[in-house]
């Protein structure tokens, strides 16, 4: 499904300001369909839930905002289905509520005892959607780099789809990605210094431990850069032409697989605790879609020694002044330490995307890309 489908059937000529029922209707779609995931979940948990999350689910919890999903969904559908003349984004959204609470809402009965060792991630998929939508949209909405710029820019269905693409299969990339690190353990760790990292005040291990994640990924980034058969791959990530919180999940899956997987090799050996290893996966998540936002703050402060939305967004410019530039994810010092830092005093790209060359529309196409190249 493209762009042009849902604008075919959700699209009119009325304005999308605050008040024309535009903003309470897409809301009340999002929420619907949150709800119906949520209740569709409780279902069937054996096969849409990560068994690792399952034990950690605060169910009374995950119950009430189930159940505040659906009441939003019915509530804003039916203040968007007033409103607009084309009442048919509204009444989605009342028609996904009104299914979600069919089937069961938020009192739905969980079977008693899940065994399954197997889950697509559905919850996972859930839930970070539900946080990152809800954390990064506003902000995009209220301080904007480029006001004109929608939600439903250009290509979002594309980016979307990468988001789920990447997120239902979690059970099996996390172990494809686990896998190298699995290996080097067994084959190069050493006991004494796994214990002595290991042993460090959680307030010391974080930290060092994304100072030495953003290393190894700053080499590793550079080497899609540097190596032809590498490109391909991560020219995908590049093909963006407009930065949002969504643009960051386009990523070949090749690309995903090799960055994480080398970056878990040193994290692995070095001995950080679990608990580490968990706060960095959830840090970089979200530093990772807050680069790529369309935030316009400058945070002059901060911009010396930490990657902010104009600093990566100077990685993805189509500029010629600015290739191969800004490899670093979290951390500025590291691009000043190899030569590539490029940080234009005031001033914001004007253009993103490839420089002499093109990447075909859609994610299946952009897919096997690398492939017909190689």
């Amino acid at each position: 499904m493209s762009d042009a489908f849902f604008n075919k059937l959700f699209g009119d000529s009325q304005a999308t300001d605050l008040g024309t029922g535009w903003v309470s209707g897409t809301a009340s779609v999002f929420f619907g369909l949150l709800g119906l995931g949520g209740v569709i979940t409780l279902h069937f948990p054996g096969f849409l839930t990560l068994p690792e999350a399952r034990e950690f689910y605060p169910i009374d919890i995950i119950r009430m905002i189930i159940q505040g999903t659906v009441a939003a969904a019915l509530v804003l559908g039916a203040i968007s289905a007033i409103l607009r003349e084309r009442k048919v984004l509204g009444l989605t959204g009342v028609a996904l509520g009104l299914a979600a609470a069919l089937f069961g809402g938020a009192s739905t009965a969980l079977p008693e005892e899940v065994t399954s060792k197997v889950g697509i991630g559905f919850d996972w998929f859930l839930l970070d959607l539900m946080v990152m939508t809800l954390v990064f949209v506003p902000l995009e909405r209220l301080w904007p780099r480029h006001p004109e710029q929608s939600t439903f820019r250009p290509e979002w269905t594309t980016d979307t789809f990468y988001f789920v693409a990447t997120h239902l299969p979690a059970q099996l990339t996390t172990f494809a990605i686990l896998l190298p690190a699995t290996f080097a353990s067994k084959w190069f760790a050493i006991p004494a210094l796994m214990e002595t990292v290991g042993g460090l005040p959680f307030i010391v291990q974080f930290p060092l431990a994304i100072v030495m994640a953003d290393l190894f990924q700053y080499g590793i980034h550079r080497a899609f850069h540097q190596f032809s058969f590498l490109w391909p791959f991560h020219a995908v990530h590049h093909s963006i032409k407009t930065m949002d919180w969504i643009a960051g999940s386009r990523s070949h899956f090749v690309d995903i697989l090799i960055t994480r997987g080398l970056i878990l090799i040193p994290m692995t050996l070095l001995g950080f605790s679990q608990g580490v290893m968990a706060g960095y996966l959830v840090f970089v998540a979200f530093h990772a879609t807050f680069s790529h936002t369309d935030f316009r703050p400058r945070t002059r402060w901060l911009e010396p020694y930490f990657v902010t939305c104009r600093y990566h967004h100077w990685h993805h410019a189509a500029d010629p002044d600015a290739i191969d530039v800004n490899f670093a994810i979290h951390f500025p010092f590291i691009d000043r330490l190899f030569g590539t830092y490029h940080l234009p005093e005031d001033a914001w790209p004007e253009r993103y995307g490839l420089i002499g060359s093109s990447m075909p529309p859609g994610f299946f196409r952009q897919f096997v890309f690398p492939f017909k190249r190689g």
